[in-house]
């Protein structure tokens, strides 16, 4: 009755991330749109500007996961070390690509030696043009490497989505006006008897009409209608505020 999905790992890169200085927007808003592409992302870690620890967990998720996606460290500055980790990771050399070469030289009118340092990636690295993109995205197999700024993010993130796209995620929220205790049992015997559904349950505080929002989610549309049936058949009728 399972329908399987891509598994995803994200990683995401910076010291100043770790040390509280930015918060990160480019996890939680991955987290959604591959949710929304039928993808099942499965890891988020937060890691420094290390090439061992960018090396060490690109190699721990390739093979793990179907998809990778970086973000961060690839600007022209001293910590902007991803691709030497992707490099070690993968067991390529970093060159001096031809094509980014001759794009930082177009983009940057007397091209320093420093700029042109964004131009070495790991041999074998393809680029993904598409439209409204001055500058590919880079990928490696299954690694795709997108810049930490979470505007240029969404903006490299959007322009390749599509070609991710698996079959939806359906959901459904039931809002209940009880505490998750008086419901656990229930939850339990839903879950053996549909093992398949993504059940969760989530308690909302300081809403005068619900105390929990309970979550159904499943690629399979009928099976997801026939497990809320189930569930809200064991729920008291009076505690359900509304199902969506």
């Amino acid at each position: 009755m399972s329908i399987d999905s891509k598994n995803v790992a994200a990683i995401i890169i910076g010291n100043e991330l770790l040390s509280g200085k930015i918060v990160d927007q480019n996890a939680v808003y991955l987290a959604r749109e591959l949710r929304s592409l039928g993808l099942d992302l499965q890891r988020i870690v937060i890691i420094p500007d290390d090439v061992k620890h960018i090396s060490d967990e690109i190699v721990y998720c390739r093979g793990k996961y179907d998809l990778i996606f970086t973000s961060g460290g690839v600007g022209p500055t001293h910590d902007d070390v991803t691709m030497a980790g992707i490099a070690e990771a993968v067991g390529k050399p970093l060159i001096q690509h031809p094509e980014l070469t001759r794009l930082l030289k177009e983009i940057y009118r007397g091209v320093t030696s420093t700029q042109m340092a964004m131009a070495l990636v790991p041999e074998g690295i393809e680029l993904l043009y598409t439209e409204g993109l001055r500058v590919p995205v880079l990928h490696f197999d299954e690694i795709y490497i997108l810049p930490g700024i979470p505007e240029l993010f969404v903006k490299k993130f959007e322009a390749i989505k599509e070609r991710f796209r698996e079959s939806p995620y359906y959901l459904k929220k039931i809002y209940f006006s009880n505490d998750e205790i008086t419901v656990a049992e229930d939850l339990k015997t839903t879950l053996k008897r549909f093992p398949n559904i993504l059940l969760g349950s989530y308690p909302i505080l300081h809403q005068p009409d619900y105390k929990m929002i309970i979550t159904i989610e499943s690629k399979d549309k009928i099976y997801l209608e026939e497990a809320v049936q189930s569930l809200t058949n064991l729920l008291p009728k009076q505690r359900i505020t509304k199902i969506e």
